[in-house]
């Protein structure tokens, strides 16, 4: 009994995107649009990160991080945000680091 596909547009860093789902998803896919958007937007103002390429693999690995890190919680009681922030923090910062190194050799050779 599944639904026809409507088409659905969602801007993203100041492209938009047509895409395909579920009329009863519809305003998870454009929720999680805006979601994105506004976590590239932050990355893209950071402007440690320049392209939209990049800027959008940044956003991916920050919310799958974000994602596995909600799992392994889950069952553990409460976590404390403020470790969760500060670790996450780290790890882009670490990230962040080594493309600017990866950029710095590629810009020499």
């Amino acid at each position: 009994m599944s639904e026809e596909q409507i088409p659905v547009t969602v801007r993203i860093l100041d492209k938009e995107y047509r895409i395909a789902c579920d009329p009863s998803e519809k305003e998870g896919l454009i929720d999680s649009a805006r979601y994105l958007d506004q976590r590239m937007r932050e990355i893209r103002q950071s402007g440690r990160v320049i392209g939209s390429d990049r800027i959008a693999v940044m956003a991916a690995l920050n919310l799958a991080y974000e994602l596995l890190e909600m799992r392994q919680q889950e069952g553990k009681g409460p976590h404390d945000a403020e470790d969760r922030l500060a670790g996450l923090q780290q790890r882009i910062a670490q990230a962040l680091a080594a493309h600017r190194e990866l950029d710095a050799e590629g810009e020499s050779v």
